[in-house]
């Protein structure tokens, strides 16, 4: 955790209890949440920060590199502390969004090259389906 104070420093940014907390919480979790799941969570220790310094800390982050923003088709994002270029699989059912872990996706990367003249810069790539926990309750 001691990049983010260099990161911080290094943008001339004050790394403040609530920022530091909000990326700690996002570091410890993989559950991709939203702005208000997070507000949820770190207002039980922080009870006088707002939902806007939530999305202010969010927006930040992302703009550092240090946190990812998901577009997963809901009306609202998701974040994501693995900065990393990886896909996501979402349950249609409960909303559950999870990694995809040690997936090969590097021929799709070279198929969108040799089949387009772009510069692919990124990519974003979902799955949906049901969980299996979901599945269990059909």
């Amino acid at each position: 955790m001691n990049n983010i104070s260099n990161i911080f420093k290094e943008k001339n940014l004050k790394l403040t209890p609530q920022r530091y907390a909000i990326y700690k919480f996002l570091k410890s979790v993989k559950t991709h949440p939203s702005a208000e799941m997070i507000y949820a969570e770190i207002s039980k220790d922080y009870p006088t920060m707002s939902l806007a310094t939530v999305y202010k800390t969010l927006k930040t982050l992302i703009e550092l590199g240090l946190v990812q923003e998901l577009n997963v088709g809901e009306d609202n994002f998701r974040y994501d502390a693995n900065v990393a270029i990886h896909p996501h699989i979402v349950c249609l059912n409960c909303g559950k969004v999870d990694d995809i872990e040690n997936a090969n996706f590097d021929n799709l990367k070279t198929d969108v090259l040799n089949y387009t003249d772009y510069d692919v810069l990124s990519y974003k790539l979902y799955f949906y389906g049901i969980c299996s926990e979901c599945k269990k309750g059909r």
